[in-house]
């Protein structure tokens, strides 16, 4: 799959994997201040952002999308970071193409199942929320952005979760809303999201990693 994605800066390759429900744009502060020293990289993942759509969303096909994008741009040695989502991609990709990293950074997240059949848990029952709210709300039915974020709000109630889920916002050319998102795809792969990478137990990742936890966050 060809992904849509920003290139900012000359110099060391660093590539920047954004996590579900985000893109590209999430990262560009960011990258425009790393853009100095390194030469970044910042696709939007498949389902996502301007990236094109499809019924699969798993980690082998995001693995595969990274893969395909680094020898389409001739990359190689590169410095890889992922969040959340963007974070299993990475210590994935990490573990099937070695020779493609240098050094692997991991923000908020960690290689483990965050998923229970038996008993969903906060993360499970967070992610179910907000799938069904994007869901519910059709944004093609309103006429304005305040419209769609007051029927949002209504299973959002967290304002500032609300107003990043709703950076997925956008108009077509016929001028009506649509969620950039795929959000079909997203809700039929959510149990594989949530579950651990494709990583033997007894596997090792011998590149030079870095894990960054959020302060208020208990997913690391």
């Amino acid at each position: 799959m060809e992904l849509y994605y920003k290139k900012l800066g000359e110099g060391k390759p660093l590539l920047i994997l954004h996590g579900l429900y985000g893109s590209s744009d999430n990262w560009y502060t960011v990258a425009k201040y790393l853009s100095s020293d390194y030469c970044v990289v910042t696709p939007d993942l498949r389902n996502h952002g301007h990236s094109p759509h499809t019924s699969s969303h798993t980690f082998n096909d995001m693995v595969a999308d990274i893969y395909e994008l680094l020898v389409q741009l001739g990359l190689t040695n590169v410095h890889l970071m992922g969040h959340s989502m963007g974070g299993k991609v990475a210590m994935l990709f990490a573990y099937r193409y070695p020779n493609f990293i240098d050094k692997l950074i991991i923000v908020d997240i960690a290689p483990r199942e965050y998923t229970s059949l038996r008993e969903p848990n906060d993360h499970v029952l967070q992610h179910l929320n907000i799938i069904q709210a994007y869901d519910a709300v059709d944004p093609a039915v309103y006429s304005s952005r305040v419209e769609v974020e007051k029927e949002f709000s209504q299973y959002i109630t967290d304002e500032r979760i609300r107003q990043f889920l709703l950076k997925n916002l956008a108009r077509g050319e016929n001028g009506t809303f649509r969620w950039l998102i795929n959000v079909e795809a997203l809700k039929n792969n959510m149990h594989g999201l949530m579950g651990k990478i494709n990583i033997p137990n007894n596997a090792q990742i011998y590149t030079p990693t870095l894990f960054i936890k959020g302060e208020r966050s208990n997913y690391l």
